[in-house]
Parts: structure tokens; C-alpha cells; sequence
């Protein structure tokens, strides 16, 4: 368990990782999107309706966004992507690396003796990546990963009941992930992680409020995000 006096890092760049701006050329890998219900009970149930409106207003977002980051973002190959399972099994990769980032780097008082801040942000989803078809002249891609989880009724009601008694009972999930990895290396250069992320994705002008959380302190961004995409309050 982390200490509670120790903060959350939400933020990590490679040691001497610079990204002027107009440097690079960036491909966006398909977001990885999950949107569903918490039951009573906590368990999660998916809902597809919510996830396809979820992809389509992140999907407008970024979109609205890609010309503040300073650099040439352009979407990954829709043909690539549909040659084979491989850009899916990376997304979940970089999902899983980030996980561990969150936990073993990002919390002070859970980092692994090889993690410890003198050492540096080290962190890789292996040189493999180069191979995936259209990255040949791509310098980095950047990965995005959002999962939300709404409290059902029936779980906010026993959250006010619970609370009545004296007892915690937590509802919804909000993460976003977002990651920039090196093609030619594999390494991981920067990523943003946050477990309470505001916006609800649902909606055109709550995927702007998560887009915009995802892309705070984007490298090489030349500009501010525009107004409506700032980060405002975590969703209960």
C-alpha cells in the first residue's frame, strides 16, 4: 500500500528526453476505450452503447486537439490496422506498462529498488514495435487508453447506506492513460496516468475534458489547450 502522505505523481518524461517542436512525426494509435456500469455488488458490466459514443466524441477531441501538440500527429493506418491483431496486443501493452508505471513509479512509496527517482524514467514495450506495419517513418506513437466505470444506482444507493453505517464504499472508476513511445527503441518517454480523471466521456464536452487531462504536459506542445478542453473536477 502506498503511504497516504506521499502524493500521486500523475506525470513522467525520460531523463533528457526533449521534443522540439516540429521535430517529429507522431502516428496515434486507435484509442483503447472502455466504458460500462458498476453493479451493486462493484462488478464492472460492460455497455457497448456507451463505449461507441465514448470512442466517437474522444475520437472529435483529439482531433480538435492535434494541432496545439507542436508536432504532425496523424491517425495510424486504418489498412495496417486491419492486417492483424498486433497494433490490439501493443495497446494492451502499453495499458499493462502504464498500470505498472502508476503503481511502481508514480506512487513514491511504492517504487521498486530499480525505479527509484535517481534512477530515472526507464520504461519499455521492447524494440518489437519498430516491426508493426506503418511505423517505418514514424519517430514515436502515442498510445491512449480510457476505462470509466459508472456507479449504478443500486451501488450509489449502498454507497449512502454504507456511509451511514461509518463504512467506505467507493464508486466508479475513471482512467486515461496517455504515452509516447520512442519506434526506433521501444522506450516509454512520457506518459500521463491518473485514476480520477474528470469528463464523462459520454458526452462531446466531457471527452473534451478528458482529452484535455490526457495532454497535459504534452512534450513539444507550442500552445496552451484551448479553454474547453482544461481539466476540471474528477467524476464522482
Amino acid at each position: 500500500m502506498a503511504s497516504p502522505g506521499l502524493a500521486q505523481e500523475k506525470t513522467g518524461v525520460k531523463s533528457g528526453f526533449i521534443l522540439p517542436p516540429g521535430s517529429a512525426r507522431i502516428v496515434l494509435m486507435r484509442p483503447s476505450v472502455i466504458v460500462g456500469a458498476q453493479s451493486t455488488g462493484g462488478m464492472f458490466e460492460p455497455n457497448a452503447d456507451w463505449t461507441d459514443e465514448a470512442r466517437r466524441n474522444i475520437d472529435r477531441a483529439i482531433q480538435d486537439i492535434q494541432g496545439q501538440l507542436g508536432n504532425s500527429v496523424a491517425a495510424y493506418d486504418s489498412e495496417a490496422e486491419e492486417a492483424g491483431a498486433l497494433s490490439g496486443e501493443y495497446r494492451s501493452l502499453f495499458t499493462s506498462v502504464a498500470d505498472s508505471v502508476r503503481e511502481y513509479q508514480f506512487f513514491p512509496g511504492n517504487r521498486l529498488p530499480t525505479k527509484k527517482r535517481d534512477k530515472g524514467f526507464d520504461w519499455s514495450i521492447g524494440t518489437d514495435v519498430a516491426d508493426l506495419p506503418g511505423l517505418s517513418n514514424a519517430d514515436y506513437v502515442l498510445f491512449i487508453s480510457t476505462e470509466d466505470h459508472y456507479g449504478s444506482t443500486g451501488r450509489k444507493m449502498l454507497q449512502i447506506f454504507a456511509a451511514m453505517g461509518g463504512v467506505s464504499v467507493p464508486t466508479g472508476l475513471h482512467k486515461g492513460y496517455a504515452g509516447l513511445v520512442d519506434v526506433k527503441t521501444g522506450e516509454l518517454v512520457w506518459l500521463n496516468a491518473d485514476l480520477q480523471m474528470g469528463g464523462d466521456v459520454r458526452t462531446a464536452d466531457g471527452a473534451q475534458k478528458r482529452v484535455g487531462q490526457l495532454f497535459e504536459g504534452f512534450p513539444g506542445r507550442t500552445m496552451p489547450l484551448a479553454q474547453n478542453a482544461l481539466p476540471g473536477p474528477a467524476q464522482p
